[in-house]
């Protein structure tokens, strides 16, 4: 296959998918989800515990506001330079300032300034990382939907022992061991990707600007209807669905069964996802996004077994529901971003759809204190859960959405 401008091709993949170059990139992403699984936990117990709650809410937005605004430029450099460069050096900004934070706790109270520096480098770094998490996975695999779904079942496992390992470290040894050992990851994570083995591009890019390939990436996303339409509605779902849905199901459940039960019905969410990962990897539709987009119905069972007040087995139930829904389509979007874009703009247009979705999200979890406190938290759980369908039905009933077919 001749190589594309911009684009790392992987020297000679065989058909198989346990290949060593994604047997590789498989090991950096398991560590570096694992890192990033434990994260919430120890900023939430242990920047809460010193700063309290508003200091938490400062950390976790000096994160999220550079990987907005920064991602556009991570997909541009990222084709630029290639994907595996620019997630090497992200991994090495992390391991710094995961190592300097650890040791600010390890040898006392660490100063606000130093948590929220090295959360907002640590978002920078991320927005590097993010578009070639796309874009590598054609240059190690044969078969992008089943090493989309492999590493979807990866992501769900990491969700739920994450949070569990950083427990135990906060409660045996304090903050400063969950840090360090989320450096750790970085570093293995790093060290993987080191090792795959890709062909250098072929031929020599042409000479451009930040800004034109900026343009550039613009004009490739804006020229795929149904890549735009996804967004567009993907949008209004992370601000009535996927943003507010976190801080008020944790609530309403644990006020409710208990802080166990929260944990329990995040277990059923990550089952579910397994199992998702499991169906999508077997399960090739014609119309991938048009299939995804109708198992995506059963992510409205999530919010509406918390509206309801379910006892506990059915809300695992409906959250597992919930999670073979959203892996299945997670697993369609990705393969078909991966097999309809050109490699050479692949992680450019990656950058445009990340910062649209999380944009949502992001509104959408800044939103639900003022709103809550105004309107009742099961009405708006019920909301989301009319949202989701109609989110369901606006993906069946977009031309460009429904009729992509499997490349």
């Amino acid at each position: 296959m001749t190589a594309l401008v911009g684009r790392e091709p992987s020297l000679a993949v065989p058909d198989r998918l346990w290949t060593r170059d994604f047997t590789l990139y498989f090991g950096a992403r398991v560590v570096s989800l694992l890192g990033d699984a434990m994260m919430p936990v120890a900023t939430a117990l242990a920047v809460g515990a010193i700063y309290g709650v508003a200091g938490v809410g400062y950390v976790l937005a000096v994160w999220t506001a550079p990987f907005v605004i920064f991602v556009l430029f991570g997909g541009v450099f990222a084709d630029r330079v290639g994907a595996r460069t620019m997630m090497v050096g992200a991994d090495v900004v992390r391991i710094f300032t995961q190592t300097a934070v650890a040791v600010a706790f390890f040898t006392g109270v660490p100063p606000l300034w130093l948590l929220m520096s090295a959360s907002f480098l640590s978002g920078v770094a991320a927005a590097m990382f993010q578009p070639g998490v796309n874009g590598m996975v054609p240059l190690v695999a044969r078969d992008p939907q089943r090493a989309n779904g492999t590493l979807k079942i990866a992501d769900a496992a990491t969700q739920l022992g994450g949070p569990v390992l950083a427990g135990l470290l906060m409660a045996l040894t304090g903050a400063g061991a969950v840090y360090a050992v989320d450096a750790g990851t970085f570093l293995l994570s790093g060290l993987c990707l080191v090792f795959i083995r890709l062909a250098p591009a072929a031929g020599a890019a042409e000479r451009s600007t930040v800004l034109r390939d900026l343009r550039r990436g613009w004009t490739e996303f804006r020229s795929r209807s149904w890549m735009w339409s996804v967004i567009l509605i993907w949008v209004f779902f992370g601000i009535l669905v996927f943003g507010p849905y976190i801080p008020l199901s944790s609530s309403l459940i644990g006020d409710r069964l208990g802080e166990a039960a929260y944990g329990w019905v995040m277990a059923g969410l990550g089952a579910g996802t397994v199992v998702g990962g499991l169906i999508a990897i077997r399960f090739r539709p014609s119309r991938p996004l048009a299939a995804g987009g109708a198992a995506m119905a059963g992510f409205a069972f999530i919010p509406l077994s918390v509206t309801l007040e379910l006892p506990l087995p059915l809300l695992m139930a409906g959250h597992l529901v919930g999670g073979m829904s959203w892996a299945f389509w997670s697993v369609m979007w990705s393969t078909s971003v991966q097999t309809q874009v050109t490699p050479d703009v692949l992680n450019r247009v990656t950058a445009y759809e990340v910062a649209g979705s999380v944009a949502g999200v992001a509104v959408g979890q800044a939103l639900v204190g003022p709103v809550s406190a105004l309107v009742d938290p099961l009405d708006l759980l019920l909301v989301s859960t009319g949202v989701s369908f109609a989110v369901c039905a606006a993906l069946l009933l977009t031309p460009p959405i429904r009729r992509l077919r499997r490349v």
